[in-house]
């Protein structure tokens, strides 16, 4: 299943801003255009004519930048297989600390079970004994940071991921009932109305149209790309 979070490891820089005082200013002669550097007003059928050539112009923009995505995540995908997972509990804090920020989310559904009391115990048994040290190095400074950051990440992760599988049933349940519809549109109207579209549901889609790719099902993924770009445009309504 799909999961989500945080990137891992990070510093936090506190920046201080002065607020200026703002002067009131009237603005006067709001369409005063002399030189007619503005040009004419777009109004009605024209202008509107032209909206919809944009519109439809960001339409297939956005498709093609989310087909990239989907790509670029199953790169990604076949790259984290291609990793060995540590048996051990030091081997897997390893694990973690040496995975992309983007990938951890993934990694965190993955392997959500060893992410257990023992696993948390274990690493604050560790961080305990690197704040505590008597003689702390320079590398003992920053593994704390690394620990602290990678607990602080891996304990939000595992919240959300375990929120996520709550949701995750009714996200299977309302995906079915898209894919069977016979009228998309309709079933679509009526499922914004009733607050049902989520991003569980995105999520779902694309682990679908993944696995139909790597299995070589071209209809079945060109079918559900469409599927997911008209949710994606009910989405954004």
């Amino acid at each position: 299943m799909a999961a989500m979070i945080v990137p891992s490891a990070a510093a936090v820089v506190v920046k201080t801003f002065t607020l200026r005082r703002r002067q009131n200013r009237r603005i006067l002669c709001v369409g005063w255009d002399p030189e007619g550097i503005l040009g004419p007003p777009q109004r009605g059928h024209i202008a509107r004519l032209d909206l919809k050539r944009q519109l439809e112009k960001d339409a297939v923009a956005r498709e093609t930048f989310d087909r990239q995505l989907r790509e670029e995540r199953e790169q990604r995908r076949k790259r984290r297989e291609a990793r060995v997972v540590p048996e051990t509990t030091e081997g897997l804090i390893e694990y973690f600390l040496d995975s992309e920020a983007r990938d951890i989310e993934v990694e965190i559904g993955r392997l959500r079970p060893r992410l257990n009391k023992e696993f948390f115990d274990h690493l604050r048994v560790e961080l305990g004994q690197l704040r505590f040290a008597v003689n702390r190095t320079t590398e003992m400074e920053d593994r704390l940071i690394e620990l602290e950051a990678m607990q602080k990440v891996l304990q939000e992760g595992t919240e959300a991921y375990d929120k996520m599988q709550t949701d995750i049933v009714s996200a299977k349940e309302r995906l079915m009932k898209i894919l069977q519809s016979k009228d998309r549109k309709s079933t679509l109207l009526e499922m914004v109305e009733r607050n049902e579209l989520s991003r569980s549901i995105l999520a779902l889609l694309d682990e679908n149209i993944a696995s139909a790719i790597s299995n070589n099902q071209k209809e079945a993924a060109a079918f559900m790309e469409d599927v997911r770009s008209t949710i994606l445009k009910y989405m954004t309504v």
